[in-house]
């Protein structure tokens, strides 16, 4: 493969006789099944009172659930080249969902498959560079000029079909086939282990097409029969500030997502209500796959981990999507199970997506190379093996999480460590940093920044130590003004054009010189 090349025959006979020898037990399978925005929160208590998820209460009873997971940067790209690679934002620099890891970049699958793993992936995987539409890179790259325009599609809903129409998301459904496929034909017939991986698009809400052809993606649609897994009445109706006294940036990010117009509770609950519905959809899914490795005998000797990219506001914040540091937004599920995990087990440490490279390192084997961010969850997963520590010393208390990306007019960084939850842009003065007491203030609703300055000068010199976050972010400033400018340049007299008919359409063409003239502006200073 691209990494150098898999072990050759010999090689790999040696490390399957050393094994052997050592008597050791033959390394377990894996299966990663990542969907894509799920709110992490819902894989316990009081989340899970909002829907019936029976899978992922199954992986509960039969293995461990983390209840403090974060993505390392709260967009697709970015943080699936966080997992992929095992190394912070920073690092991989994945600023946006256009720019991720290069192409050939030795993921920790091709480390597995070099070391005798078969490998198999079906459906998303969007951790290269590319991807995405010309209007989300646009987006990103002319966050620092002086305009406030509409991006995104007004948050909806739709139901779809009737009472009988389980397969709403067809393009997922049709990948989780492959894999039970794969599974029932393939894996069974295996003499060696396998990591199977399983990539799905939902619960990401659905693209608006009245929104032109540029639309975003802010219909949440589902069908009455996994509505009806939504338990309603649970349904909390998030509190919000004012729209004065929002924080800068996320009035920014609430105007550019359309959501500063009024809302109904109904309209609230709705949303919310049919993205639990998308959730349960997600779970079957998954549910598929674990029925697959139950009924081949495979579950036994296989480790299954369910995960996501980020989550989902789902107007919490008075926001809907990612790309904000707030629980919504930022938790993810994680789940494992499979032999050695302890079973019903709940893990309150800080973990992240970044921890997944060493750990599928360490269920295979393979030395974990040093230069990680991320630390293996291996010891937090088994029994009795709190005392365990690896080459590296101890886990960090504290997890990094940062967004460079479009929709948030500032690079953003979180340290998350303890109850605190500290948040801090750009150069760390120009904006107001903000500081969260999760046990006394789950819903981040009150900012204590100001309150308590000891804690801030703590947590950011913790977060100083990981990451120089004031370069990081002016490199982050001159590399988008660097690509806007390069594109600008590409497409000559059609400029005023394409930019007028990006997804901001509905706004630019009301004043479309005012805001090529703010964009001018924007190229003339230094940064």
């Amino acid at each position: 493969m691209r990494s150098g090349g898999p072990l050759g025959r010999a090689g790999l006979a040696l490390l399957l006789m050393a094994a052997a020898a050592s008597g050791e037990q033959p390394r377990p399978s894996v299966v990663l099944v990542a969907c894509d925005s799920m709110d992490g929160r819902l894989t316990f208590y009081p989340g899970n009172q909002t829907v019936d998820l029976p899978f992922i209460n199954f992986m509960k009873r039969h293995g461990t659930v983390f209840l403090n997971a974060y993505t390392n940067s709260p967009i697709c790209c970015p943080s699936r080249a966080a997992m992929w690679s095992g190394l912070f934002t920073h690092l991989t620099e994945s600023w946006n969902n256009f720019k991720g890891l290069d192409p050939n970049y030795t993921t920790w699958m091709d480390l597995m498959e070099k070391y005798g793993y078969h490998t198999q992936k079906y459906g998303k995987l969007d951790y290269t560079s590319g991807h995405h539409s010309v209007s989300n890179r646009v987006e990103a790259w002319t966050r620092d000029v002086d305009f406030l325009l509409r991006q995104e599609g007004r948050p909806m809903v739709k139901l779809t079909g009737d009472r009988k129409r389980v397969r709403v998301m067809e393009k997922d459904w049709q990948n989780t086939d492959k894999a039970v496929h794969w599974i029932k034909e393939e894996a069974i017939n295996l003499t060696q282990p396998f990591v199977l991986y399983l990539g799905l698009n939902l619960p990401h809400p659905y693209p608006s097409p009245y929104m032109g052809e540029n639309f975003g993606s802010s219909t949440f649609l589902t069908s009455p029969y996994w509505l009806e897994k939504v338990a309603y009445e649970a349904i909390k109706i998030p509190k919000w500030s004012s729209l004065s006294e929002m924080h800068p940036v996320d009035y920014y990010s609430s105007y550019t997502k359309n959501c500063t117009g009024e809302f109904t509770k109904q309209e609230v609950r709705n949303i919310r209500a049919f993205y639990y519905a998308m959730c349960a959809e997600t779970d079957a899914m998954l549910g598929e796959i674990i029925s697959a490795l139950r009924d081949t005998g495979l579950l036994k000797k296989t480790i299954v981990i369910f995960t996501a990219d980020h989550g989902e506001l789902a107007m919490e914040h008075r926001q809907f999507y990612k790309m904000s540091m707030y629980e919504g937004s930022s938790h993810v599920p994680l789940l494992v199970m499979g032999p050695g995990v302890e079973e019903q087990q709940q893990v309150p440490n800080v973990v992240s997506l970044v921890d997944i490279y060493p750990t599928m390192l360490d269920i295979a084997r393979i030395p974990v190379p040093q230069n990680l961010s991320g630390y293996s969850l291996i010891p937090l997963l088994r029994e009795k093996a709190e005392n365990e520590v690896s080459p590296r010393g101890p886990r960090p208390s504290w997890v990094l999480s940062e967004f460079h990306g479009c929709n948030v007019n500032s690079s953003t960084y979180m340290l998350r460590t303890g109850k605190w939850k500290y948040i801090t842009y750009s150069d760390g003065h120009s904006v107001l940093p903000q500081l969260f007491d999760l046990s006394a203030d789950p819903d981040e609703l009150t900012n204590v920044a100001i309150k308590f300055p000891v804690i801030v000068h703590s947590l950011d010199k913790k977060l100083r130590s990981v990451v120089n976050y004031p370069k990081v972010s002016s490199s982050v400033q001159e590399y988008n003004k660097r690509q806007f400018i390069s594109w600008k340049q590409s497409l000559g007299q059609n400029y005023s054009n394409v930019i007028a008919n990006l997804r901001w359409h509905q706004d630019w063409l009301k004043e479309p010189k005012k805001y090529e003239n703010a964009i001018d502006k924007w190229l003339r200073q230094r940064v």
